[in-house]
């Protein structure tokens, strides 16, 4: 989350006129994360999150990310959900770009990770793909292996010397992971975002999983892979293999791992490693200067994919 779109008080309060959710109270941004713009808006009745959505959000993509909440939550799976309009509409305009309202989700963001955590997080993604393994919703990945070397070429155009290695690194690493990417694995819908952020936790225990706009039909080795990378790695101490073992007991009490997605899992979680560094890159490079967000290190994603490069983690 974070705020790329200012708004003023009697611009909420207009917008807010189409809603029977009450009348505006207070509003302020949440500048965490980097993808879209996010209000958190109390009402006279309740809390709400107001999300404009920036420029890597295709406005043909949300009526997907709508419905995805909806079926999870149907299914039982805590996610907030799209709160309409008079109208009866989901996704509205707001200052010329899409947005939306949507129920405001109890819980916090872990300050520390413990394996309990990564427990709680494997256990949650198994419940979450055996949702959506069955679901007719169907959303190619944006952020795919052809999309990655794009933003790559991009970087390359507009770097400044100090990612040059970084960005001759991820050219060598996307040369042989389209050599060596996976095909017909098990897919389902997934988050692909499943960062510290977008995980709410309630005294140890998830309280729900917020942000679902990179969601899409992938590898669902693909999102452990992810996971991983966001949850077992330590800035100061590297990988923690309590939280990996963790993370996988709680998938498996729910779901597995075929021996097919096994073997491809170091690739995958190369890939993994690079989509986040291109992006983080790209948004450092590109990042506007009256943006109110904080830039993520790509450094750290960088060590990461260092990492893998020298283990296969199934041999741990």
């Amino acid at each position: 989350m974070a705020v790329f779109t200012k708004l003023e008080k009697k611009e909420v309060e207009n917008f807010l006129k189409d809603y029977s959710i009450g009348n505006l109270i207070s509003f302020e941004g949440i500048v965490e994360g980097i993808e879209n713009t996010n209000y958190k808006i109390k009402t006279s009745k309740k809390e709400y999150i107001l999300t404009i959505f920036e420029k890597r959000v295709r406005p043909a993509d949300l009526p997907f990310f709508m419905k995805l909440q909806k079926d999870l939550d149907a299914h039982g799976f805590d996610c907030p959900l799209p709160i309409e309009n008079d109208s009866g509409s989901n996704i509205n305009i707001l200052k010329g770009k899409s947005a939306v309202i949507i129920s405001f989700l109890d819980g916090k963001k872990l300050k520390s990770i413990q394996p309990q955590h990564c427990r709680e997080v494997g256990s949650m993604i198994a419940k979450f793909t055996n949702i959506t393994k069955s679901s007719k919703l169907i959303r190619e990945n944006s952020l795919n292996i052809d999309v990655w070397e794009n933003i790559l070429i991009k970087c390359k155009k507009h770097s400044s010397s100090v990612y040059y290695n970084d960005l001759d690194t991820l050219e060598k690493e996307l040369s042989f992971l389209k050599k060596n990417w996976p095909k017909n694995l098990p897919q389902a819908i997934i988050h692909a975002d499943l960062f510290q952020d977008n995980i709410f936790f309630i005294e140890d225990k998830i309280s729900g999983l917020i942000d679902f706009y990179f969601s899409c039909n992938e590898f669902i080795a693909y999102e452990i892979a992810l996971t991983i990378n966001a949850w077992c790695f330590d800035l100061t101490h590297g990988f923690q293999l309590k939280n990996y073992q963790s993370l996988m007991e709680g998938f498996n009490k729910h779901s597995s791992l075929n021996n097919d997605e096994m073997k491809s899992l170091n690739i995958l979680l190369r890939g993994a490693a690079v989509r986040i560094l291109v992006t983080r890159l790209h948004d450092k490079i590109f990042q506007p200067e009256d943006a109110l967000v904080i830039p993520k290190d790509p450094k750290e994603y960088l060590n990461i994919l260092e990492w893998h490069q020298k283990h296969n983690i199934i041999d741990l």
